[in-house]
């Protein structure tokens, strides 16, 4: 038998995903202007960024990135241990952790580096790895390459997660949770999840990704709307570019997590630092995030605002409180039309299909921002109403399986 050519094989996976109309494309965005893009000679009206807050292109997170950029070039040039930790990376790290009511924060240069680097970290062979199924796949991943059990309960279901703790009760154990899940929008019950770790001596992780900056009085995010605090959670881990409006993520926690990953992370030791300009930025946009908080209260009013008029319409609205409102379709052929339909009418929503979200359960996945205006939200709306969507039902436990 001749050896498989690996390029051919990729070709042919591409192939039939093309045939099952699932597969990915690329969009080029020549412009932005707050919720507005330009692609190509279109002007759209996006509902599928991550910038809740409104901060992308805020003057003062532009004029913070300029100056340090002025002053200190572009790129950080080195990894972190070596000569690219700058002053701006440490105090950006000060105020992530003050901000979440942690010991110490450390900077990554993205959401999934920070969950391989920690779960690879803490976790090895003989330990357990307990995760919500809808969880990000970064979180899957890490596990899956630290070597330890991986075991997976149905969304949201705790009693399912007691029983896969139980089930191995010697093995040193991690709970991990999205904080706010990033294709349904509802949020982890956190306060259970706690009290199951606590019983079960299980360490609890929370990825809050999408909870940062949207929750909480100041922004800290749900776990801080939960009040569960470092002892509760020892493990935070959130991102720097969706209400932030920046790039990069953090984990926050006890200093003895901090100080073992600086000597065990790999994604963070084998990696060139963020631009310390970018990190001035982020440092801009927390501090943003706590004193505007006028930019939540409107986030939440147009979340109201869109479900309200999306039950008036009878639209198959998901149950969420959060800015990433999903309208469940069913099927990728369905999404697709409705996605285009929407595009001809000047509206960007993204339709998401399997592999993202499990098969029968593709939806449209629409986004609010503090940069979105009423009149955009009923825009969404009418244009919604045009589509003759199916009607609403009632979620079933067994969907999310």
């Amino acid at each position: 038998m001749p050896r498989p050519d690996l390029l051919q094989r990729l070709a042919t996976y591409t192939a039939e995903r093309e045939h099952a109309k699932l597969r990915r494309r690329l969009r080029t965005i020549d412009h932005a202007d707050g919720p507005w893009l330009e692609s190509g000679s279109r002007r759209l009206l996006s509902f599928c960024s991550n910038d809740y807050l409104g901060l992308a292109q805020h003057p003062q997170l532009i004029g913070a990135l300029t100056r340090a950029a002025r002053e200190e070039g572009v790129g950080s040039t080195s990894a972190h241990l070596i000569c690219g930790h700058r002053t701006a990376h440490a105090e950006l790290e000060e105020a992530l952790a003050a901000w979440t009511g942690r010991e110490r924060a450390l900077l990554f240069s993205t959401g999934y580096m920070a969950n391989l680097g920690v779960l690879q970290a803490l976790l090895a062979r003989g330990d357990v790895c307990v995760q919500d199924k809808l969880n990000h796949a970064c979180l899957l991943d890490g596990a899956k390459l630290s070597g330890a059990e991986l075991k997976r309960y149905p969304h949201a279901d705790v009693a399912a997660a007691a029983r896969q703790l139980a089930s191995n009760p010697d093995a040193a154990a991690l709970l991990a949770t999205d904080g706010v899940f990033s294709m349904d929008g509802d949020v982890a019950p956190l306060r259970e999840l706690a009290l199951l770790c606590a019983r079960e001596r299980a360490t609890l992780m929370v990825d809050d990704a999408h909870g940062l900056g949207v929750f909480g009085e100041h922004g800290a995010g749900s776990l801080d709307a939960a009040n569960l605090g470092q002892h509760e959670v020892p493990l935070l881990m959130a991102t720097l570019g969706k209400a932030l409006g920046c790039s990069g993520a953090f984990i926050a926690g006890p200093a003895a997590l901090i100080d073992g990953l600086v000597q065990f992370a790999r994604p963070y030791i084998y990696t060139t630092a963020m631009p310390p300009a970018l990190a001035a930025a982020a440092l801009e946009a927390v501090q943003l995030a706590q004193s505007e908080g006028w930019r939540r209260e409107k986030l939440a009013a147009l979340i109201a605002r869109f479900r309200h008029g999306a039950a008036g319409l009878g639209l198959p609205l998901a149950a969420s409180a959060s800015a990433i409102q999903p309208l469940l379709l069913g099927s990728s052929e369905a999404a697709l039309t409705a996605a285009q339909a929407l595009e001809r009418q000047g509206l960007l929503v993204t339709a998401i299909r399997p592999p993202t979200v499990p098969a029968g359960q593709a939806r449209l996945r629409i986004t609010l921002s503090a940069a979105h205006e009423e009149a955009h939200i009923d825009r969404l709306l009418g244009a919604l109403e045009t589509l003759h969507l199916p009607p609403a039902r009632q979620a079933l436990p067994g969907d999310h399986v």
